[in-house]
């Protein structure tokens, strides 16, 4: 019976160690929510703006360039999928994944080629246990992103773009990331950047009855649509980063807050099963107590 007490008291000493470290972890998640929600509401409007901007462009010339034209017959596409570096997240990143899986099976049913790109070394680890090629990945930067590796990562995509498919180019470019609704919900999404569709702007500026302005172009169409196409890809990448780090860190906040409560739970069933266990031990002495105690008056009886 000792021996049960003891293996009840070493299980609770073992998860009120889990359970501080769970909430310290629920803890730094919801301080870094906070930049990440900053961050997050710093840069969508910019990016909304610029996206609005490239549209209302490209709507007003007949200039044909990788950012708004569409192939007749897409035969290769680009699929970027932004994952965390850290785990602990519940479902966070195999959401985002399958999201990613139900994409890539979606273009390929068309008829697509797909290059993938992943953020994050959940998604690498990922497409390397099941031995799927990755055209370029990153790692290292998903909980604290910046524009820079914004920029990083748009760069080769950005060059995809604007090569020819027989060179290795491609002739969409998708996104795959999960964005932050609220503290309780984020949700995987996919997006194509590339090529603009301009009939939803046209469509949205009908619904709002917007007119969307008309442009001289200076040099030229083609040479401001080269000089934006950067700006969009980036700034649409780094907004996605941003939306999914905020997303991460409440999910590691949620789920660590679940463990925390489970830990909570568990340590007061240990501490109920170590008391009956206690309560039992001390009957049992007590028990033998009496019955040597009956014992030895019964052996006094017999000798008188």
């Amino acid at each position: 019976m000792g021996a049960q007490l003891r293996v009840y008291k070493r299980r609770i000493k073992s998860v009120t160690a889990t359970k501080k470290i769970t909430k310290a972890m629920e803890m730094i998640a919801a301080s870094r929510i906070v930049k990440a929600q900053r961050q997050v509401a710093a840069s969508t409007p910019y990016a909304s703006e610029l996206t609005r901007a490239v549209k209302a462009v490209a709507t007003g010339s007949t200039t044909k360039h990788p950012l708004t034209t569409e192939v007749d017959s897409p035969a290769r596409a680009a699929v970027l999928l932004i994952t965390s570096d850290r785990g602990l997240a519940g479902g966070y990143n195999s959401n985002a994944i399958k999201a990613s899986e139900r994409l890539i099976e979606r273009l390929k049913a068309e008829g697509k080629e797909v290059d993938t790109y992943i953020v994050g070394r959940k998604g690498v680890a990922y497409y390397a246990f099941r031995e799927r090629k990755v055209t370029k990945s990153w790692t290292g930067f998903t909980d604290s992103p910046t524009y820079g590796n914004a920029k990083a990562v748009a760069e080769p995509l950005i060059e995809a773009v604007t090569q020819e498919t027989a060179e290795g180019g491609v002739d969409e470019l998708h996104i795959v990331f999960t964005e932050f609704v609220s503290m309780m919900t984020q949700t995987p999404i996919d997006d194509r950047l590339l090529p603009l569709s301009l009939a939803d702007t046209a469509e949205e500026a009908e619904g709002k009855q917007e007119i969307l302005p008309l442009f001289d172009f200076e040099p030229s169409a083609e040479d401001v649509l080269d000089a934006l196409l950067p700006r969009y890809v980036e700034s649409r990448i780094y907004n996605a980063l941003l939306q999914s780090a905020a997303s991460k860190h409440a999910a590691t906040r949620r789920a660590m807050k679940s463990a925390t409560d489970n830990a909570e739970e568990l340590i007061k069933s240990l501490t109920r099963l170590a008391n009956a266990a206690r309560q039992a031990e001390i009957t049992q002495e007590i028990s033998e107590i009496v019955g040597g105690a009956s014992a030895l008056a019964d052996a006094t009886a017999g000798s008188d």
